[in-house]
């Protein structure tokens, strides 16, 4: 008997009311199991993982695209206020990064122990077909690469598939501007990031399985020292926004901690400083006393851009897994990092699980198996929430510095 589709519906609604966090350790406590008791044999359940990184490695170009277009068309920027504005943003991230290589390069939690890189599947006999390997071939890389000159058909099938039951959700959705075509697209698009996500915690049941089968415990040792080294680094990026706000702003360090610890702890709580954002434009002006104008370009325009926590992850994240298999970055690479983040980073606003979708970018950019992302998935869902609440502190601190040395008591809100 075959299930209907309020059945597989109810069933859908059922699996995501579970938070992902608590989905992703089910996954990984599986593959553990699974590694230790299947052993070498485990290998074969890593192509999950594979599916998923190669679907997200095609969709994060034109996500990080549409989500920077969209963020640019709706921001209201104008005067010099706006110019400073763009000033902190780019100046506070790349001190976010800078303390995540700093960090990544003192400690090199992945040189704890190293593992060999990830090896292309085995090609089989002549006359051989492997369905698996088929399926894996027929997702694109990207986006446009079915409408290449090596393309295949059935990865235009593919993507026309996916929009086309993703697109069924907006299809009366007007469209009369250019706004209202890449809101469309971007919301497609996200769509299909969602079903994605909906299959990671099975990703990383199957990449936990082969690692662990493969080399057993020794890369979760390393796992939990970048951990620390992580929360290390945010730390860090933390001290250097309370200095800032102390020498620059007439807002006292401590005194701001205590009024905005409940979009802190919201952004802790909920993962997403999108949703945290009314709350911390509010805290702002209520708590803390903070001129309209500074708050809103701080906490409401500014959180569009505004990723330093993301940034530090993905810059700190690259270096751990090229120190886990015994590759050595050159500057000229940690400087591709640092770009790369940056660019991640502005574009990751408004994005689900953002650190997961850019980070295949920053990994890419400097040749790094993207395999190994499913792996820090096991440890993404704590480190999340610490770097959405260094987001948001970086949101305030912005807010503070264009509020200046000066407070206007006559504008409260």
């Amino acid at each position: 008997m075959q299930p209907t589709d309020d059945q597989s519906a109810g069933l859908l609604a059922r699996w995501r009311a579970i938070p992902l966090y608590l989905r992703i350790l089910a996954g990984a406590t599986l593959g553990l199991v699974a590694g230790v008791l299947l052993g070498a044999e485990a290998a074969p359940l890593a192509m999950p993982a594979k599916l998923v990184l190669r679907v997200l490695g095609a969709l994060a170009p034109p996500l990080i695209l549409l989500a920077i277009m969209q963020a640019l068309m709706r921001a209201h920027l104008g005067g010099q206020q706006a110019w400073r504005l763009v000033t902190l943003l780019l100046t506070n991230t790349l001190v976010a990064i800078g303390v995540g290589l700093f960090v990544a390069n003192l400690v090199q939690p992945g040189a704890l122990t190293t593992t060999d890189p990830p090896s292309p599947p085995a090609t089989k006999a002549s006359g051989a077909v492997d369905p698996l390997a088929q399926l894996f071939d027929a997702i694109p890389k990207s986006i446009a690469g079915p409408f290449s000159d090596e393309g295949t058909v059935m990865g235009v099938i593919f993507i026309a598939v996916a929009f086309g039951v993703a697109l069924r959700g907006v299809r009366h959705h007007e469209v009369r501007t250019v706004e209202d075509l890449v809101h469309v697209a971007l919301t497609s698009l996200i769509t299909i990031l969602h079903w994605i996500i909906d299959v990671v915690p099975l990703a990383v049941f199957g990449i936990v399985a082969s690692i662990v089968g493969a080399n057993g415990f020794h890369d979760f040792v390393a796992l939990g020292g970048f951990m620390l080294a992580v929360l290390v680094g945010l730390l860090l990026q933390t001290c250097y926004y309370m200095m800032r706000v102390r020498l620059q702003t007439w807002v006292r360090p401590l005194g701001l901690i205590k009024d905005v610890r409940d979009a802190l702890v919201m952004a802790f709580s909920t993962g997403s400083s999108t949703v945290t954002m009314p709350l911390t434009y509010e805290v702002l002006r209520k708590n803390v006393g903070l001129r309209e104008q500074s708050a809103s370009m701080g906490a409401l325009v500014g959180s569009n851009f505004n990723n330093d926590g993301t940034a530090l992850y993905e810059a700190m994240s690259a270096l751990f897994v090229a120190q886990l298999l015994g590759m050595h970055l050159t500057l000229g690479q940690q400087f591709t990092v640092v770009l790369t983040s940056v660019i991640a980073s502005v574009g990751a606003a408004g994005i689900p699980e953002a650190g997961l979708v850019t980070m295949t970018m920053v990994f890419k950019a400097v040749a790094l198996p993207t395999d190994y992302i499913a792996m820090l998935l096991t440890v993404d869902w704590l480190l999340d929430r610490c770097r959405t609440a260094i987001n948001v502190m970086g949101d305030v601190t912005v807010s503070c510095l264009l509020d200046g040395k000066t407070r206007d008591l006559g504008d409260r809100g």
